[in-house]
């Protein structure tokens, strides 16, 4: 069965549109800049919760800051369908924080205020942003949500292609909503994985990564679905698996085994040889401990032909749960374009690889194109994609 890539929607520091994000990945422009809130490095994306209300024309404030982000890039990916008792249609959201950011503010408010609403605590649950987004596009049929770190956007998609290859349903909106919340921060900050600078993915004296926020979905449809709808294919996505090596809680296992077996089992799925991949969307963070077993899991499964890879990540930070959606976005655009997105940043090899993604946006024949998301505790992910035939 065929799963078809139909409609694609993001929000990122680098843009608020797939269009505005294509442009800023041709020009090298990246969206982390230094924050005054935080005095770190982050991908922020510069509207407020109040701005981003009225963007959307919502008509109450009952909406956490990742509910926003995703409503706005679900639309953009749903477009102009409809919903239609003849398609069976569904939305799978993933999250790591939920509405967290309103109950931080909830929290630090109640430190000097008695006057605070307690209400916006109803926001924080997770499933609460997919349940927001599904009731503004009118979809009652499939309501999933998801969190696995920053393997959830990915699965999110991979979980869509499943329900719809089961022939479950026949059209899913799926991907993820991310906002930089202050306990991601904190956290991150406390494993010591924070670079100074703007991130350096895949180099020598690469010093860590830098968070961002955003969100991105994608519209997945089977043949019967585009009978019905009339949507022109983009791509399709030919490939999945998720794999888990649960060699530790934060840290990726040295020798990239989970994430070689995310790879090769997609390749089966897919039923493509290693050679066959034009492009890897690698989920290169910019740690020291990432980069180095995401390399060694690519040595492992494409031996000394490693397609062209890059991480993204120099232009919109880590966005956690929403990383793997806006990353299959990225790969979409890429097969769209016929051009590699590139890797910001890079000077120097890694010693241990001597491995170079590439580093200029060029244009490049690509037919099938990889996308690869971990989380913590070893939760790898694989999505492939093909050019339309």
């Amino acid at each position: 069965m065929s799963i078809f890539v139909t409609g694609i929607g993001i929000v990122s520091a680098i843009g608020l549109s797939a269009e505005k994000n294509l442009r800023s990945l041709r020009s090298l422009t990246t969206g982390i800049r230094r924050s005054g809130k935080h005095d770190l490095m982050i991908g922020e994306i510069d509207l407020s919760d109040q701005e981003l209300i009225e963007q959307l024309q919502l008509a109450t404030e009952d909406y956490s800051r990742t509910s926003l982000l995703g409503l706005l890039a679900a639309r953009e990916a749903w477009a102009k369908n409809k919903i239609d008792k003849r398609i069976r249609t569904g939305i799978i959201s993933a999250t790591s924080v939920g509405g967290m950011d309103r109950t931080e503010r909830y929290y630090f408010e109640s430190q000097t205020s008695n006057r605070t609403d307690s209400r916006s605590l109803m926001t924080h649950d997770n499933g609460r942003t997919t349940e927001r987004i599904a009731v503004e596009l009118g979809i009652s049929g499939y309501i999933g949500t998801i969190s696995t770190a920053c393997s959830s956007g990915a699965n999110a998609i991979m979980h869509a292609a499943r329900l719809i290859e089961a022939n479950k349903l026949d059209r899913v909106i799926a991907g993820g909503s991310e906002p930089l919340a202050t306990f991601d921060i904190k956290g991150f900050s406390s494993l010591s994985i924070y670079d100074d600078g703007i991130c350096k993915p895949f180099d020598e004296k690469r010093m860590g990564l830098n968070l961002g926020e955003g969100a991105a979905f994608l519209m997945l449809e089977n043949e019967h679905s585009i009978s019905i709808s009339g949507n022109q294919p983009i791509c399709s996505l030919a490939g999945w698996h998720n794999a888990t090596d649960a060699f530790h809680q934060t840290a990726s296992s040295p020798d990239g085994k989970g994430a070689a077996l995310a790879m090769i089992h997609a390749l089966a799925k897919a039923r493509i040889p290693p050679q066959a991949i034009d492009y890897i969307n690698a989920h290169g963070t910019g740690t020291g401990n990432n980069d180095l077993s995401e390399s060694m899991a690519l040595k492992t499964v494409f031996g000394k032909n490693i397609p062209p890879f890059s991480s993204t990540k120099g232009f919109t930070g880590h966005t956690l749960a929403a990383a793997g959606a806006i990353e299959a976005v990225y790969c979409v655009q890429a097969i769209q374009s016929q051009a590699m997105p590139p890797n910001l940043n890079f000077t120097m090899p890694m010693k241990e690889t001597g491995m170079q993604p590439e580093t200029e946006f060029h244009s490049a024949n690509l037919e099938y194109v990889l996308s690869n998301s971990f989380g913590f505790g070893g939760n790898c992910t694989c999505l492939i994609f093909c050019k339309a035939s």
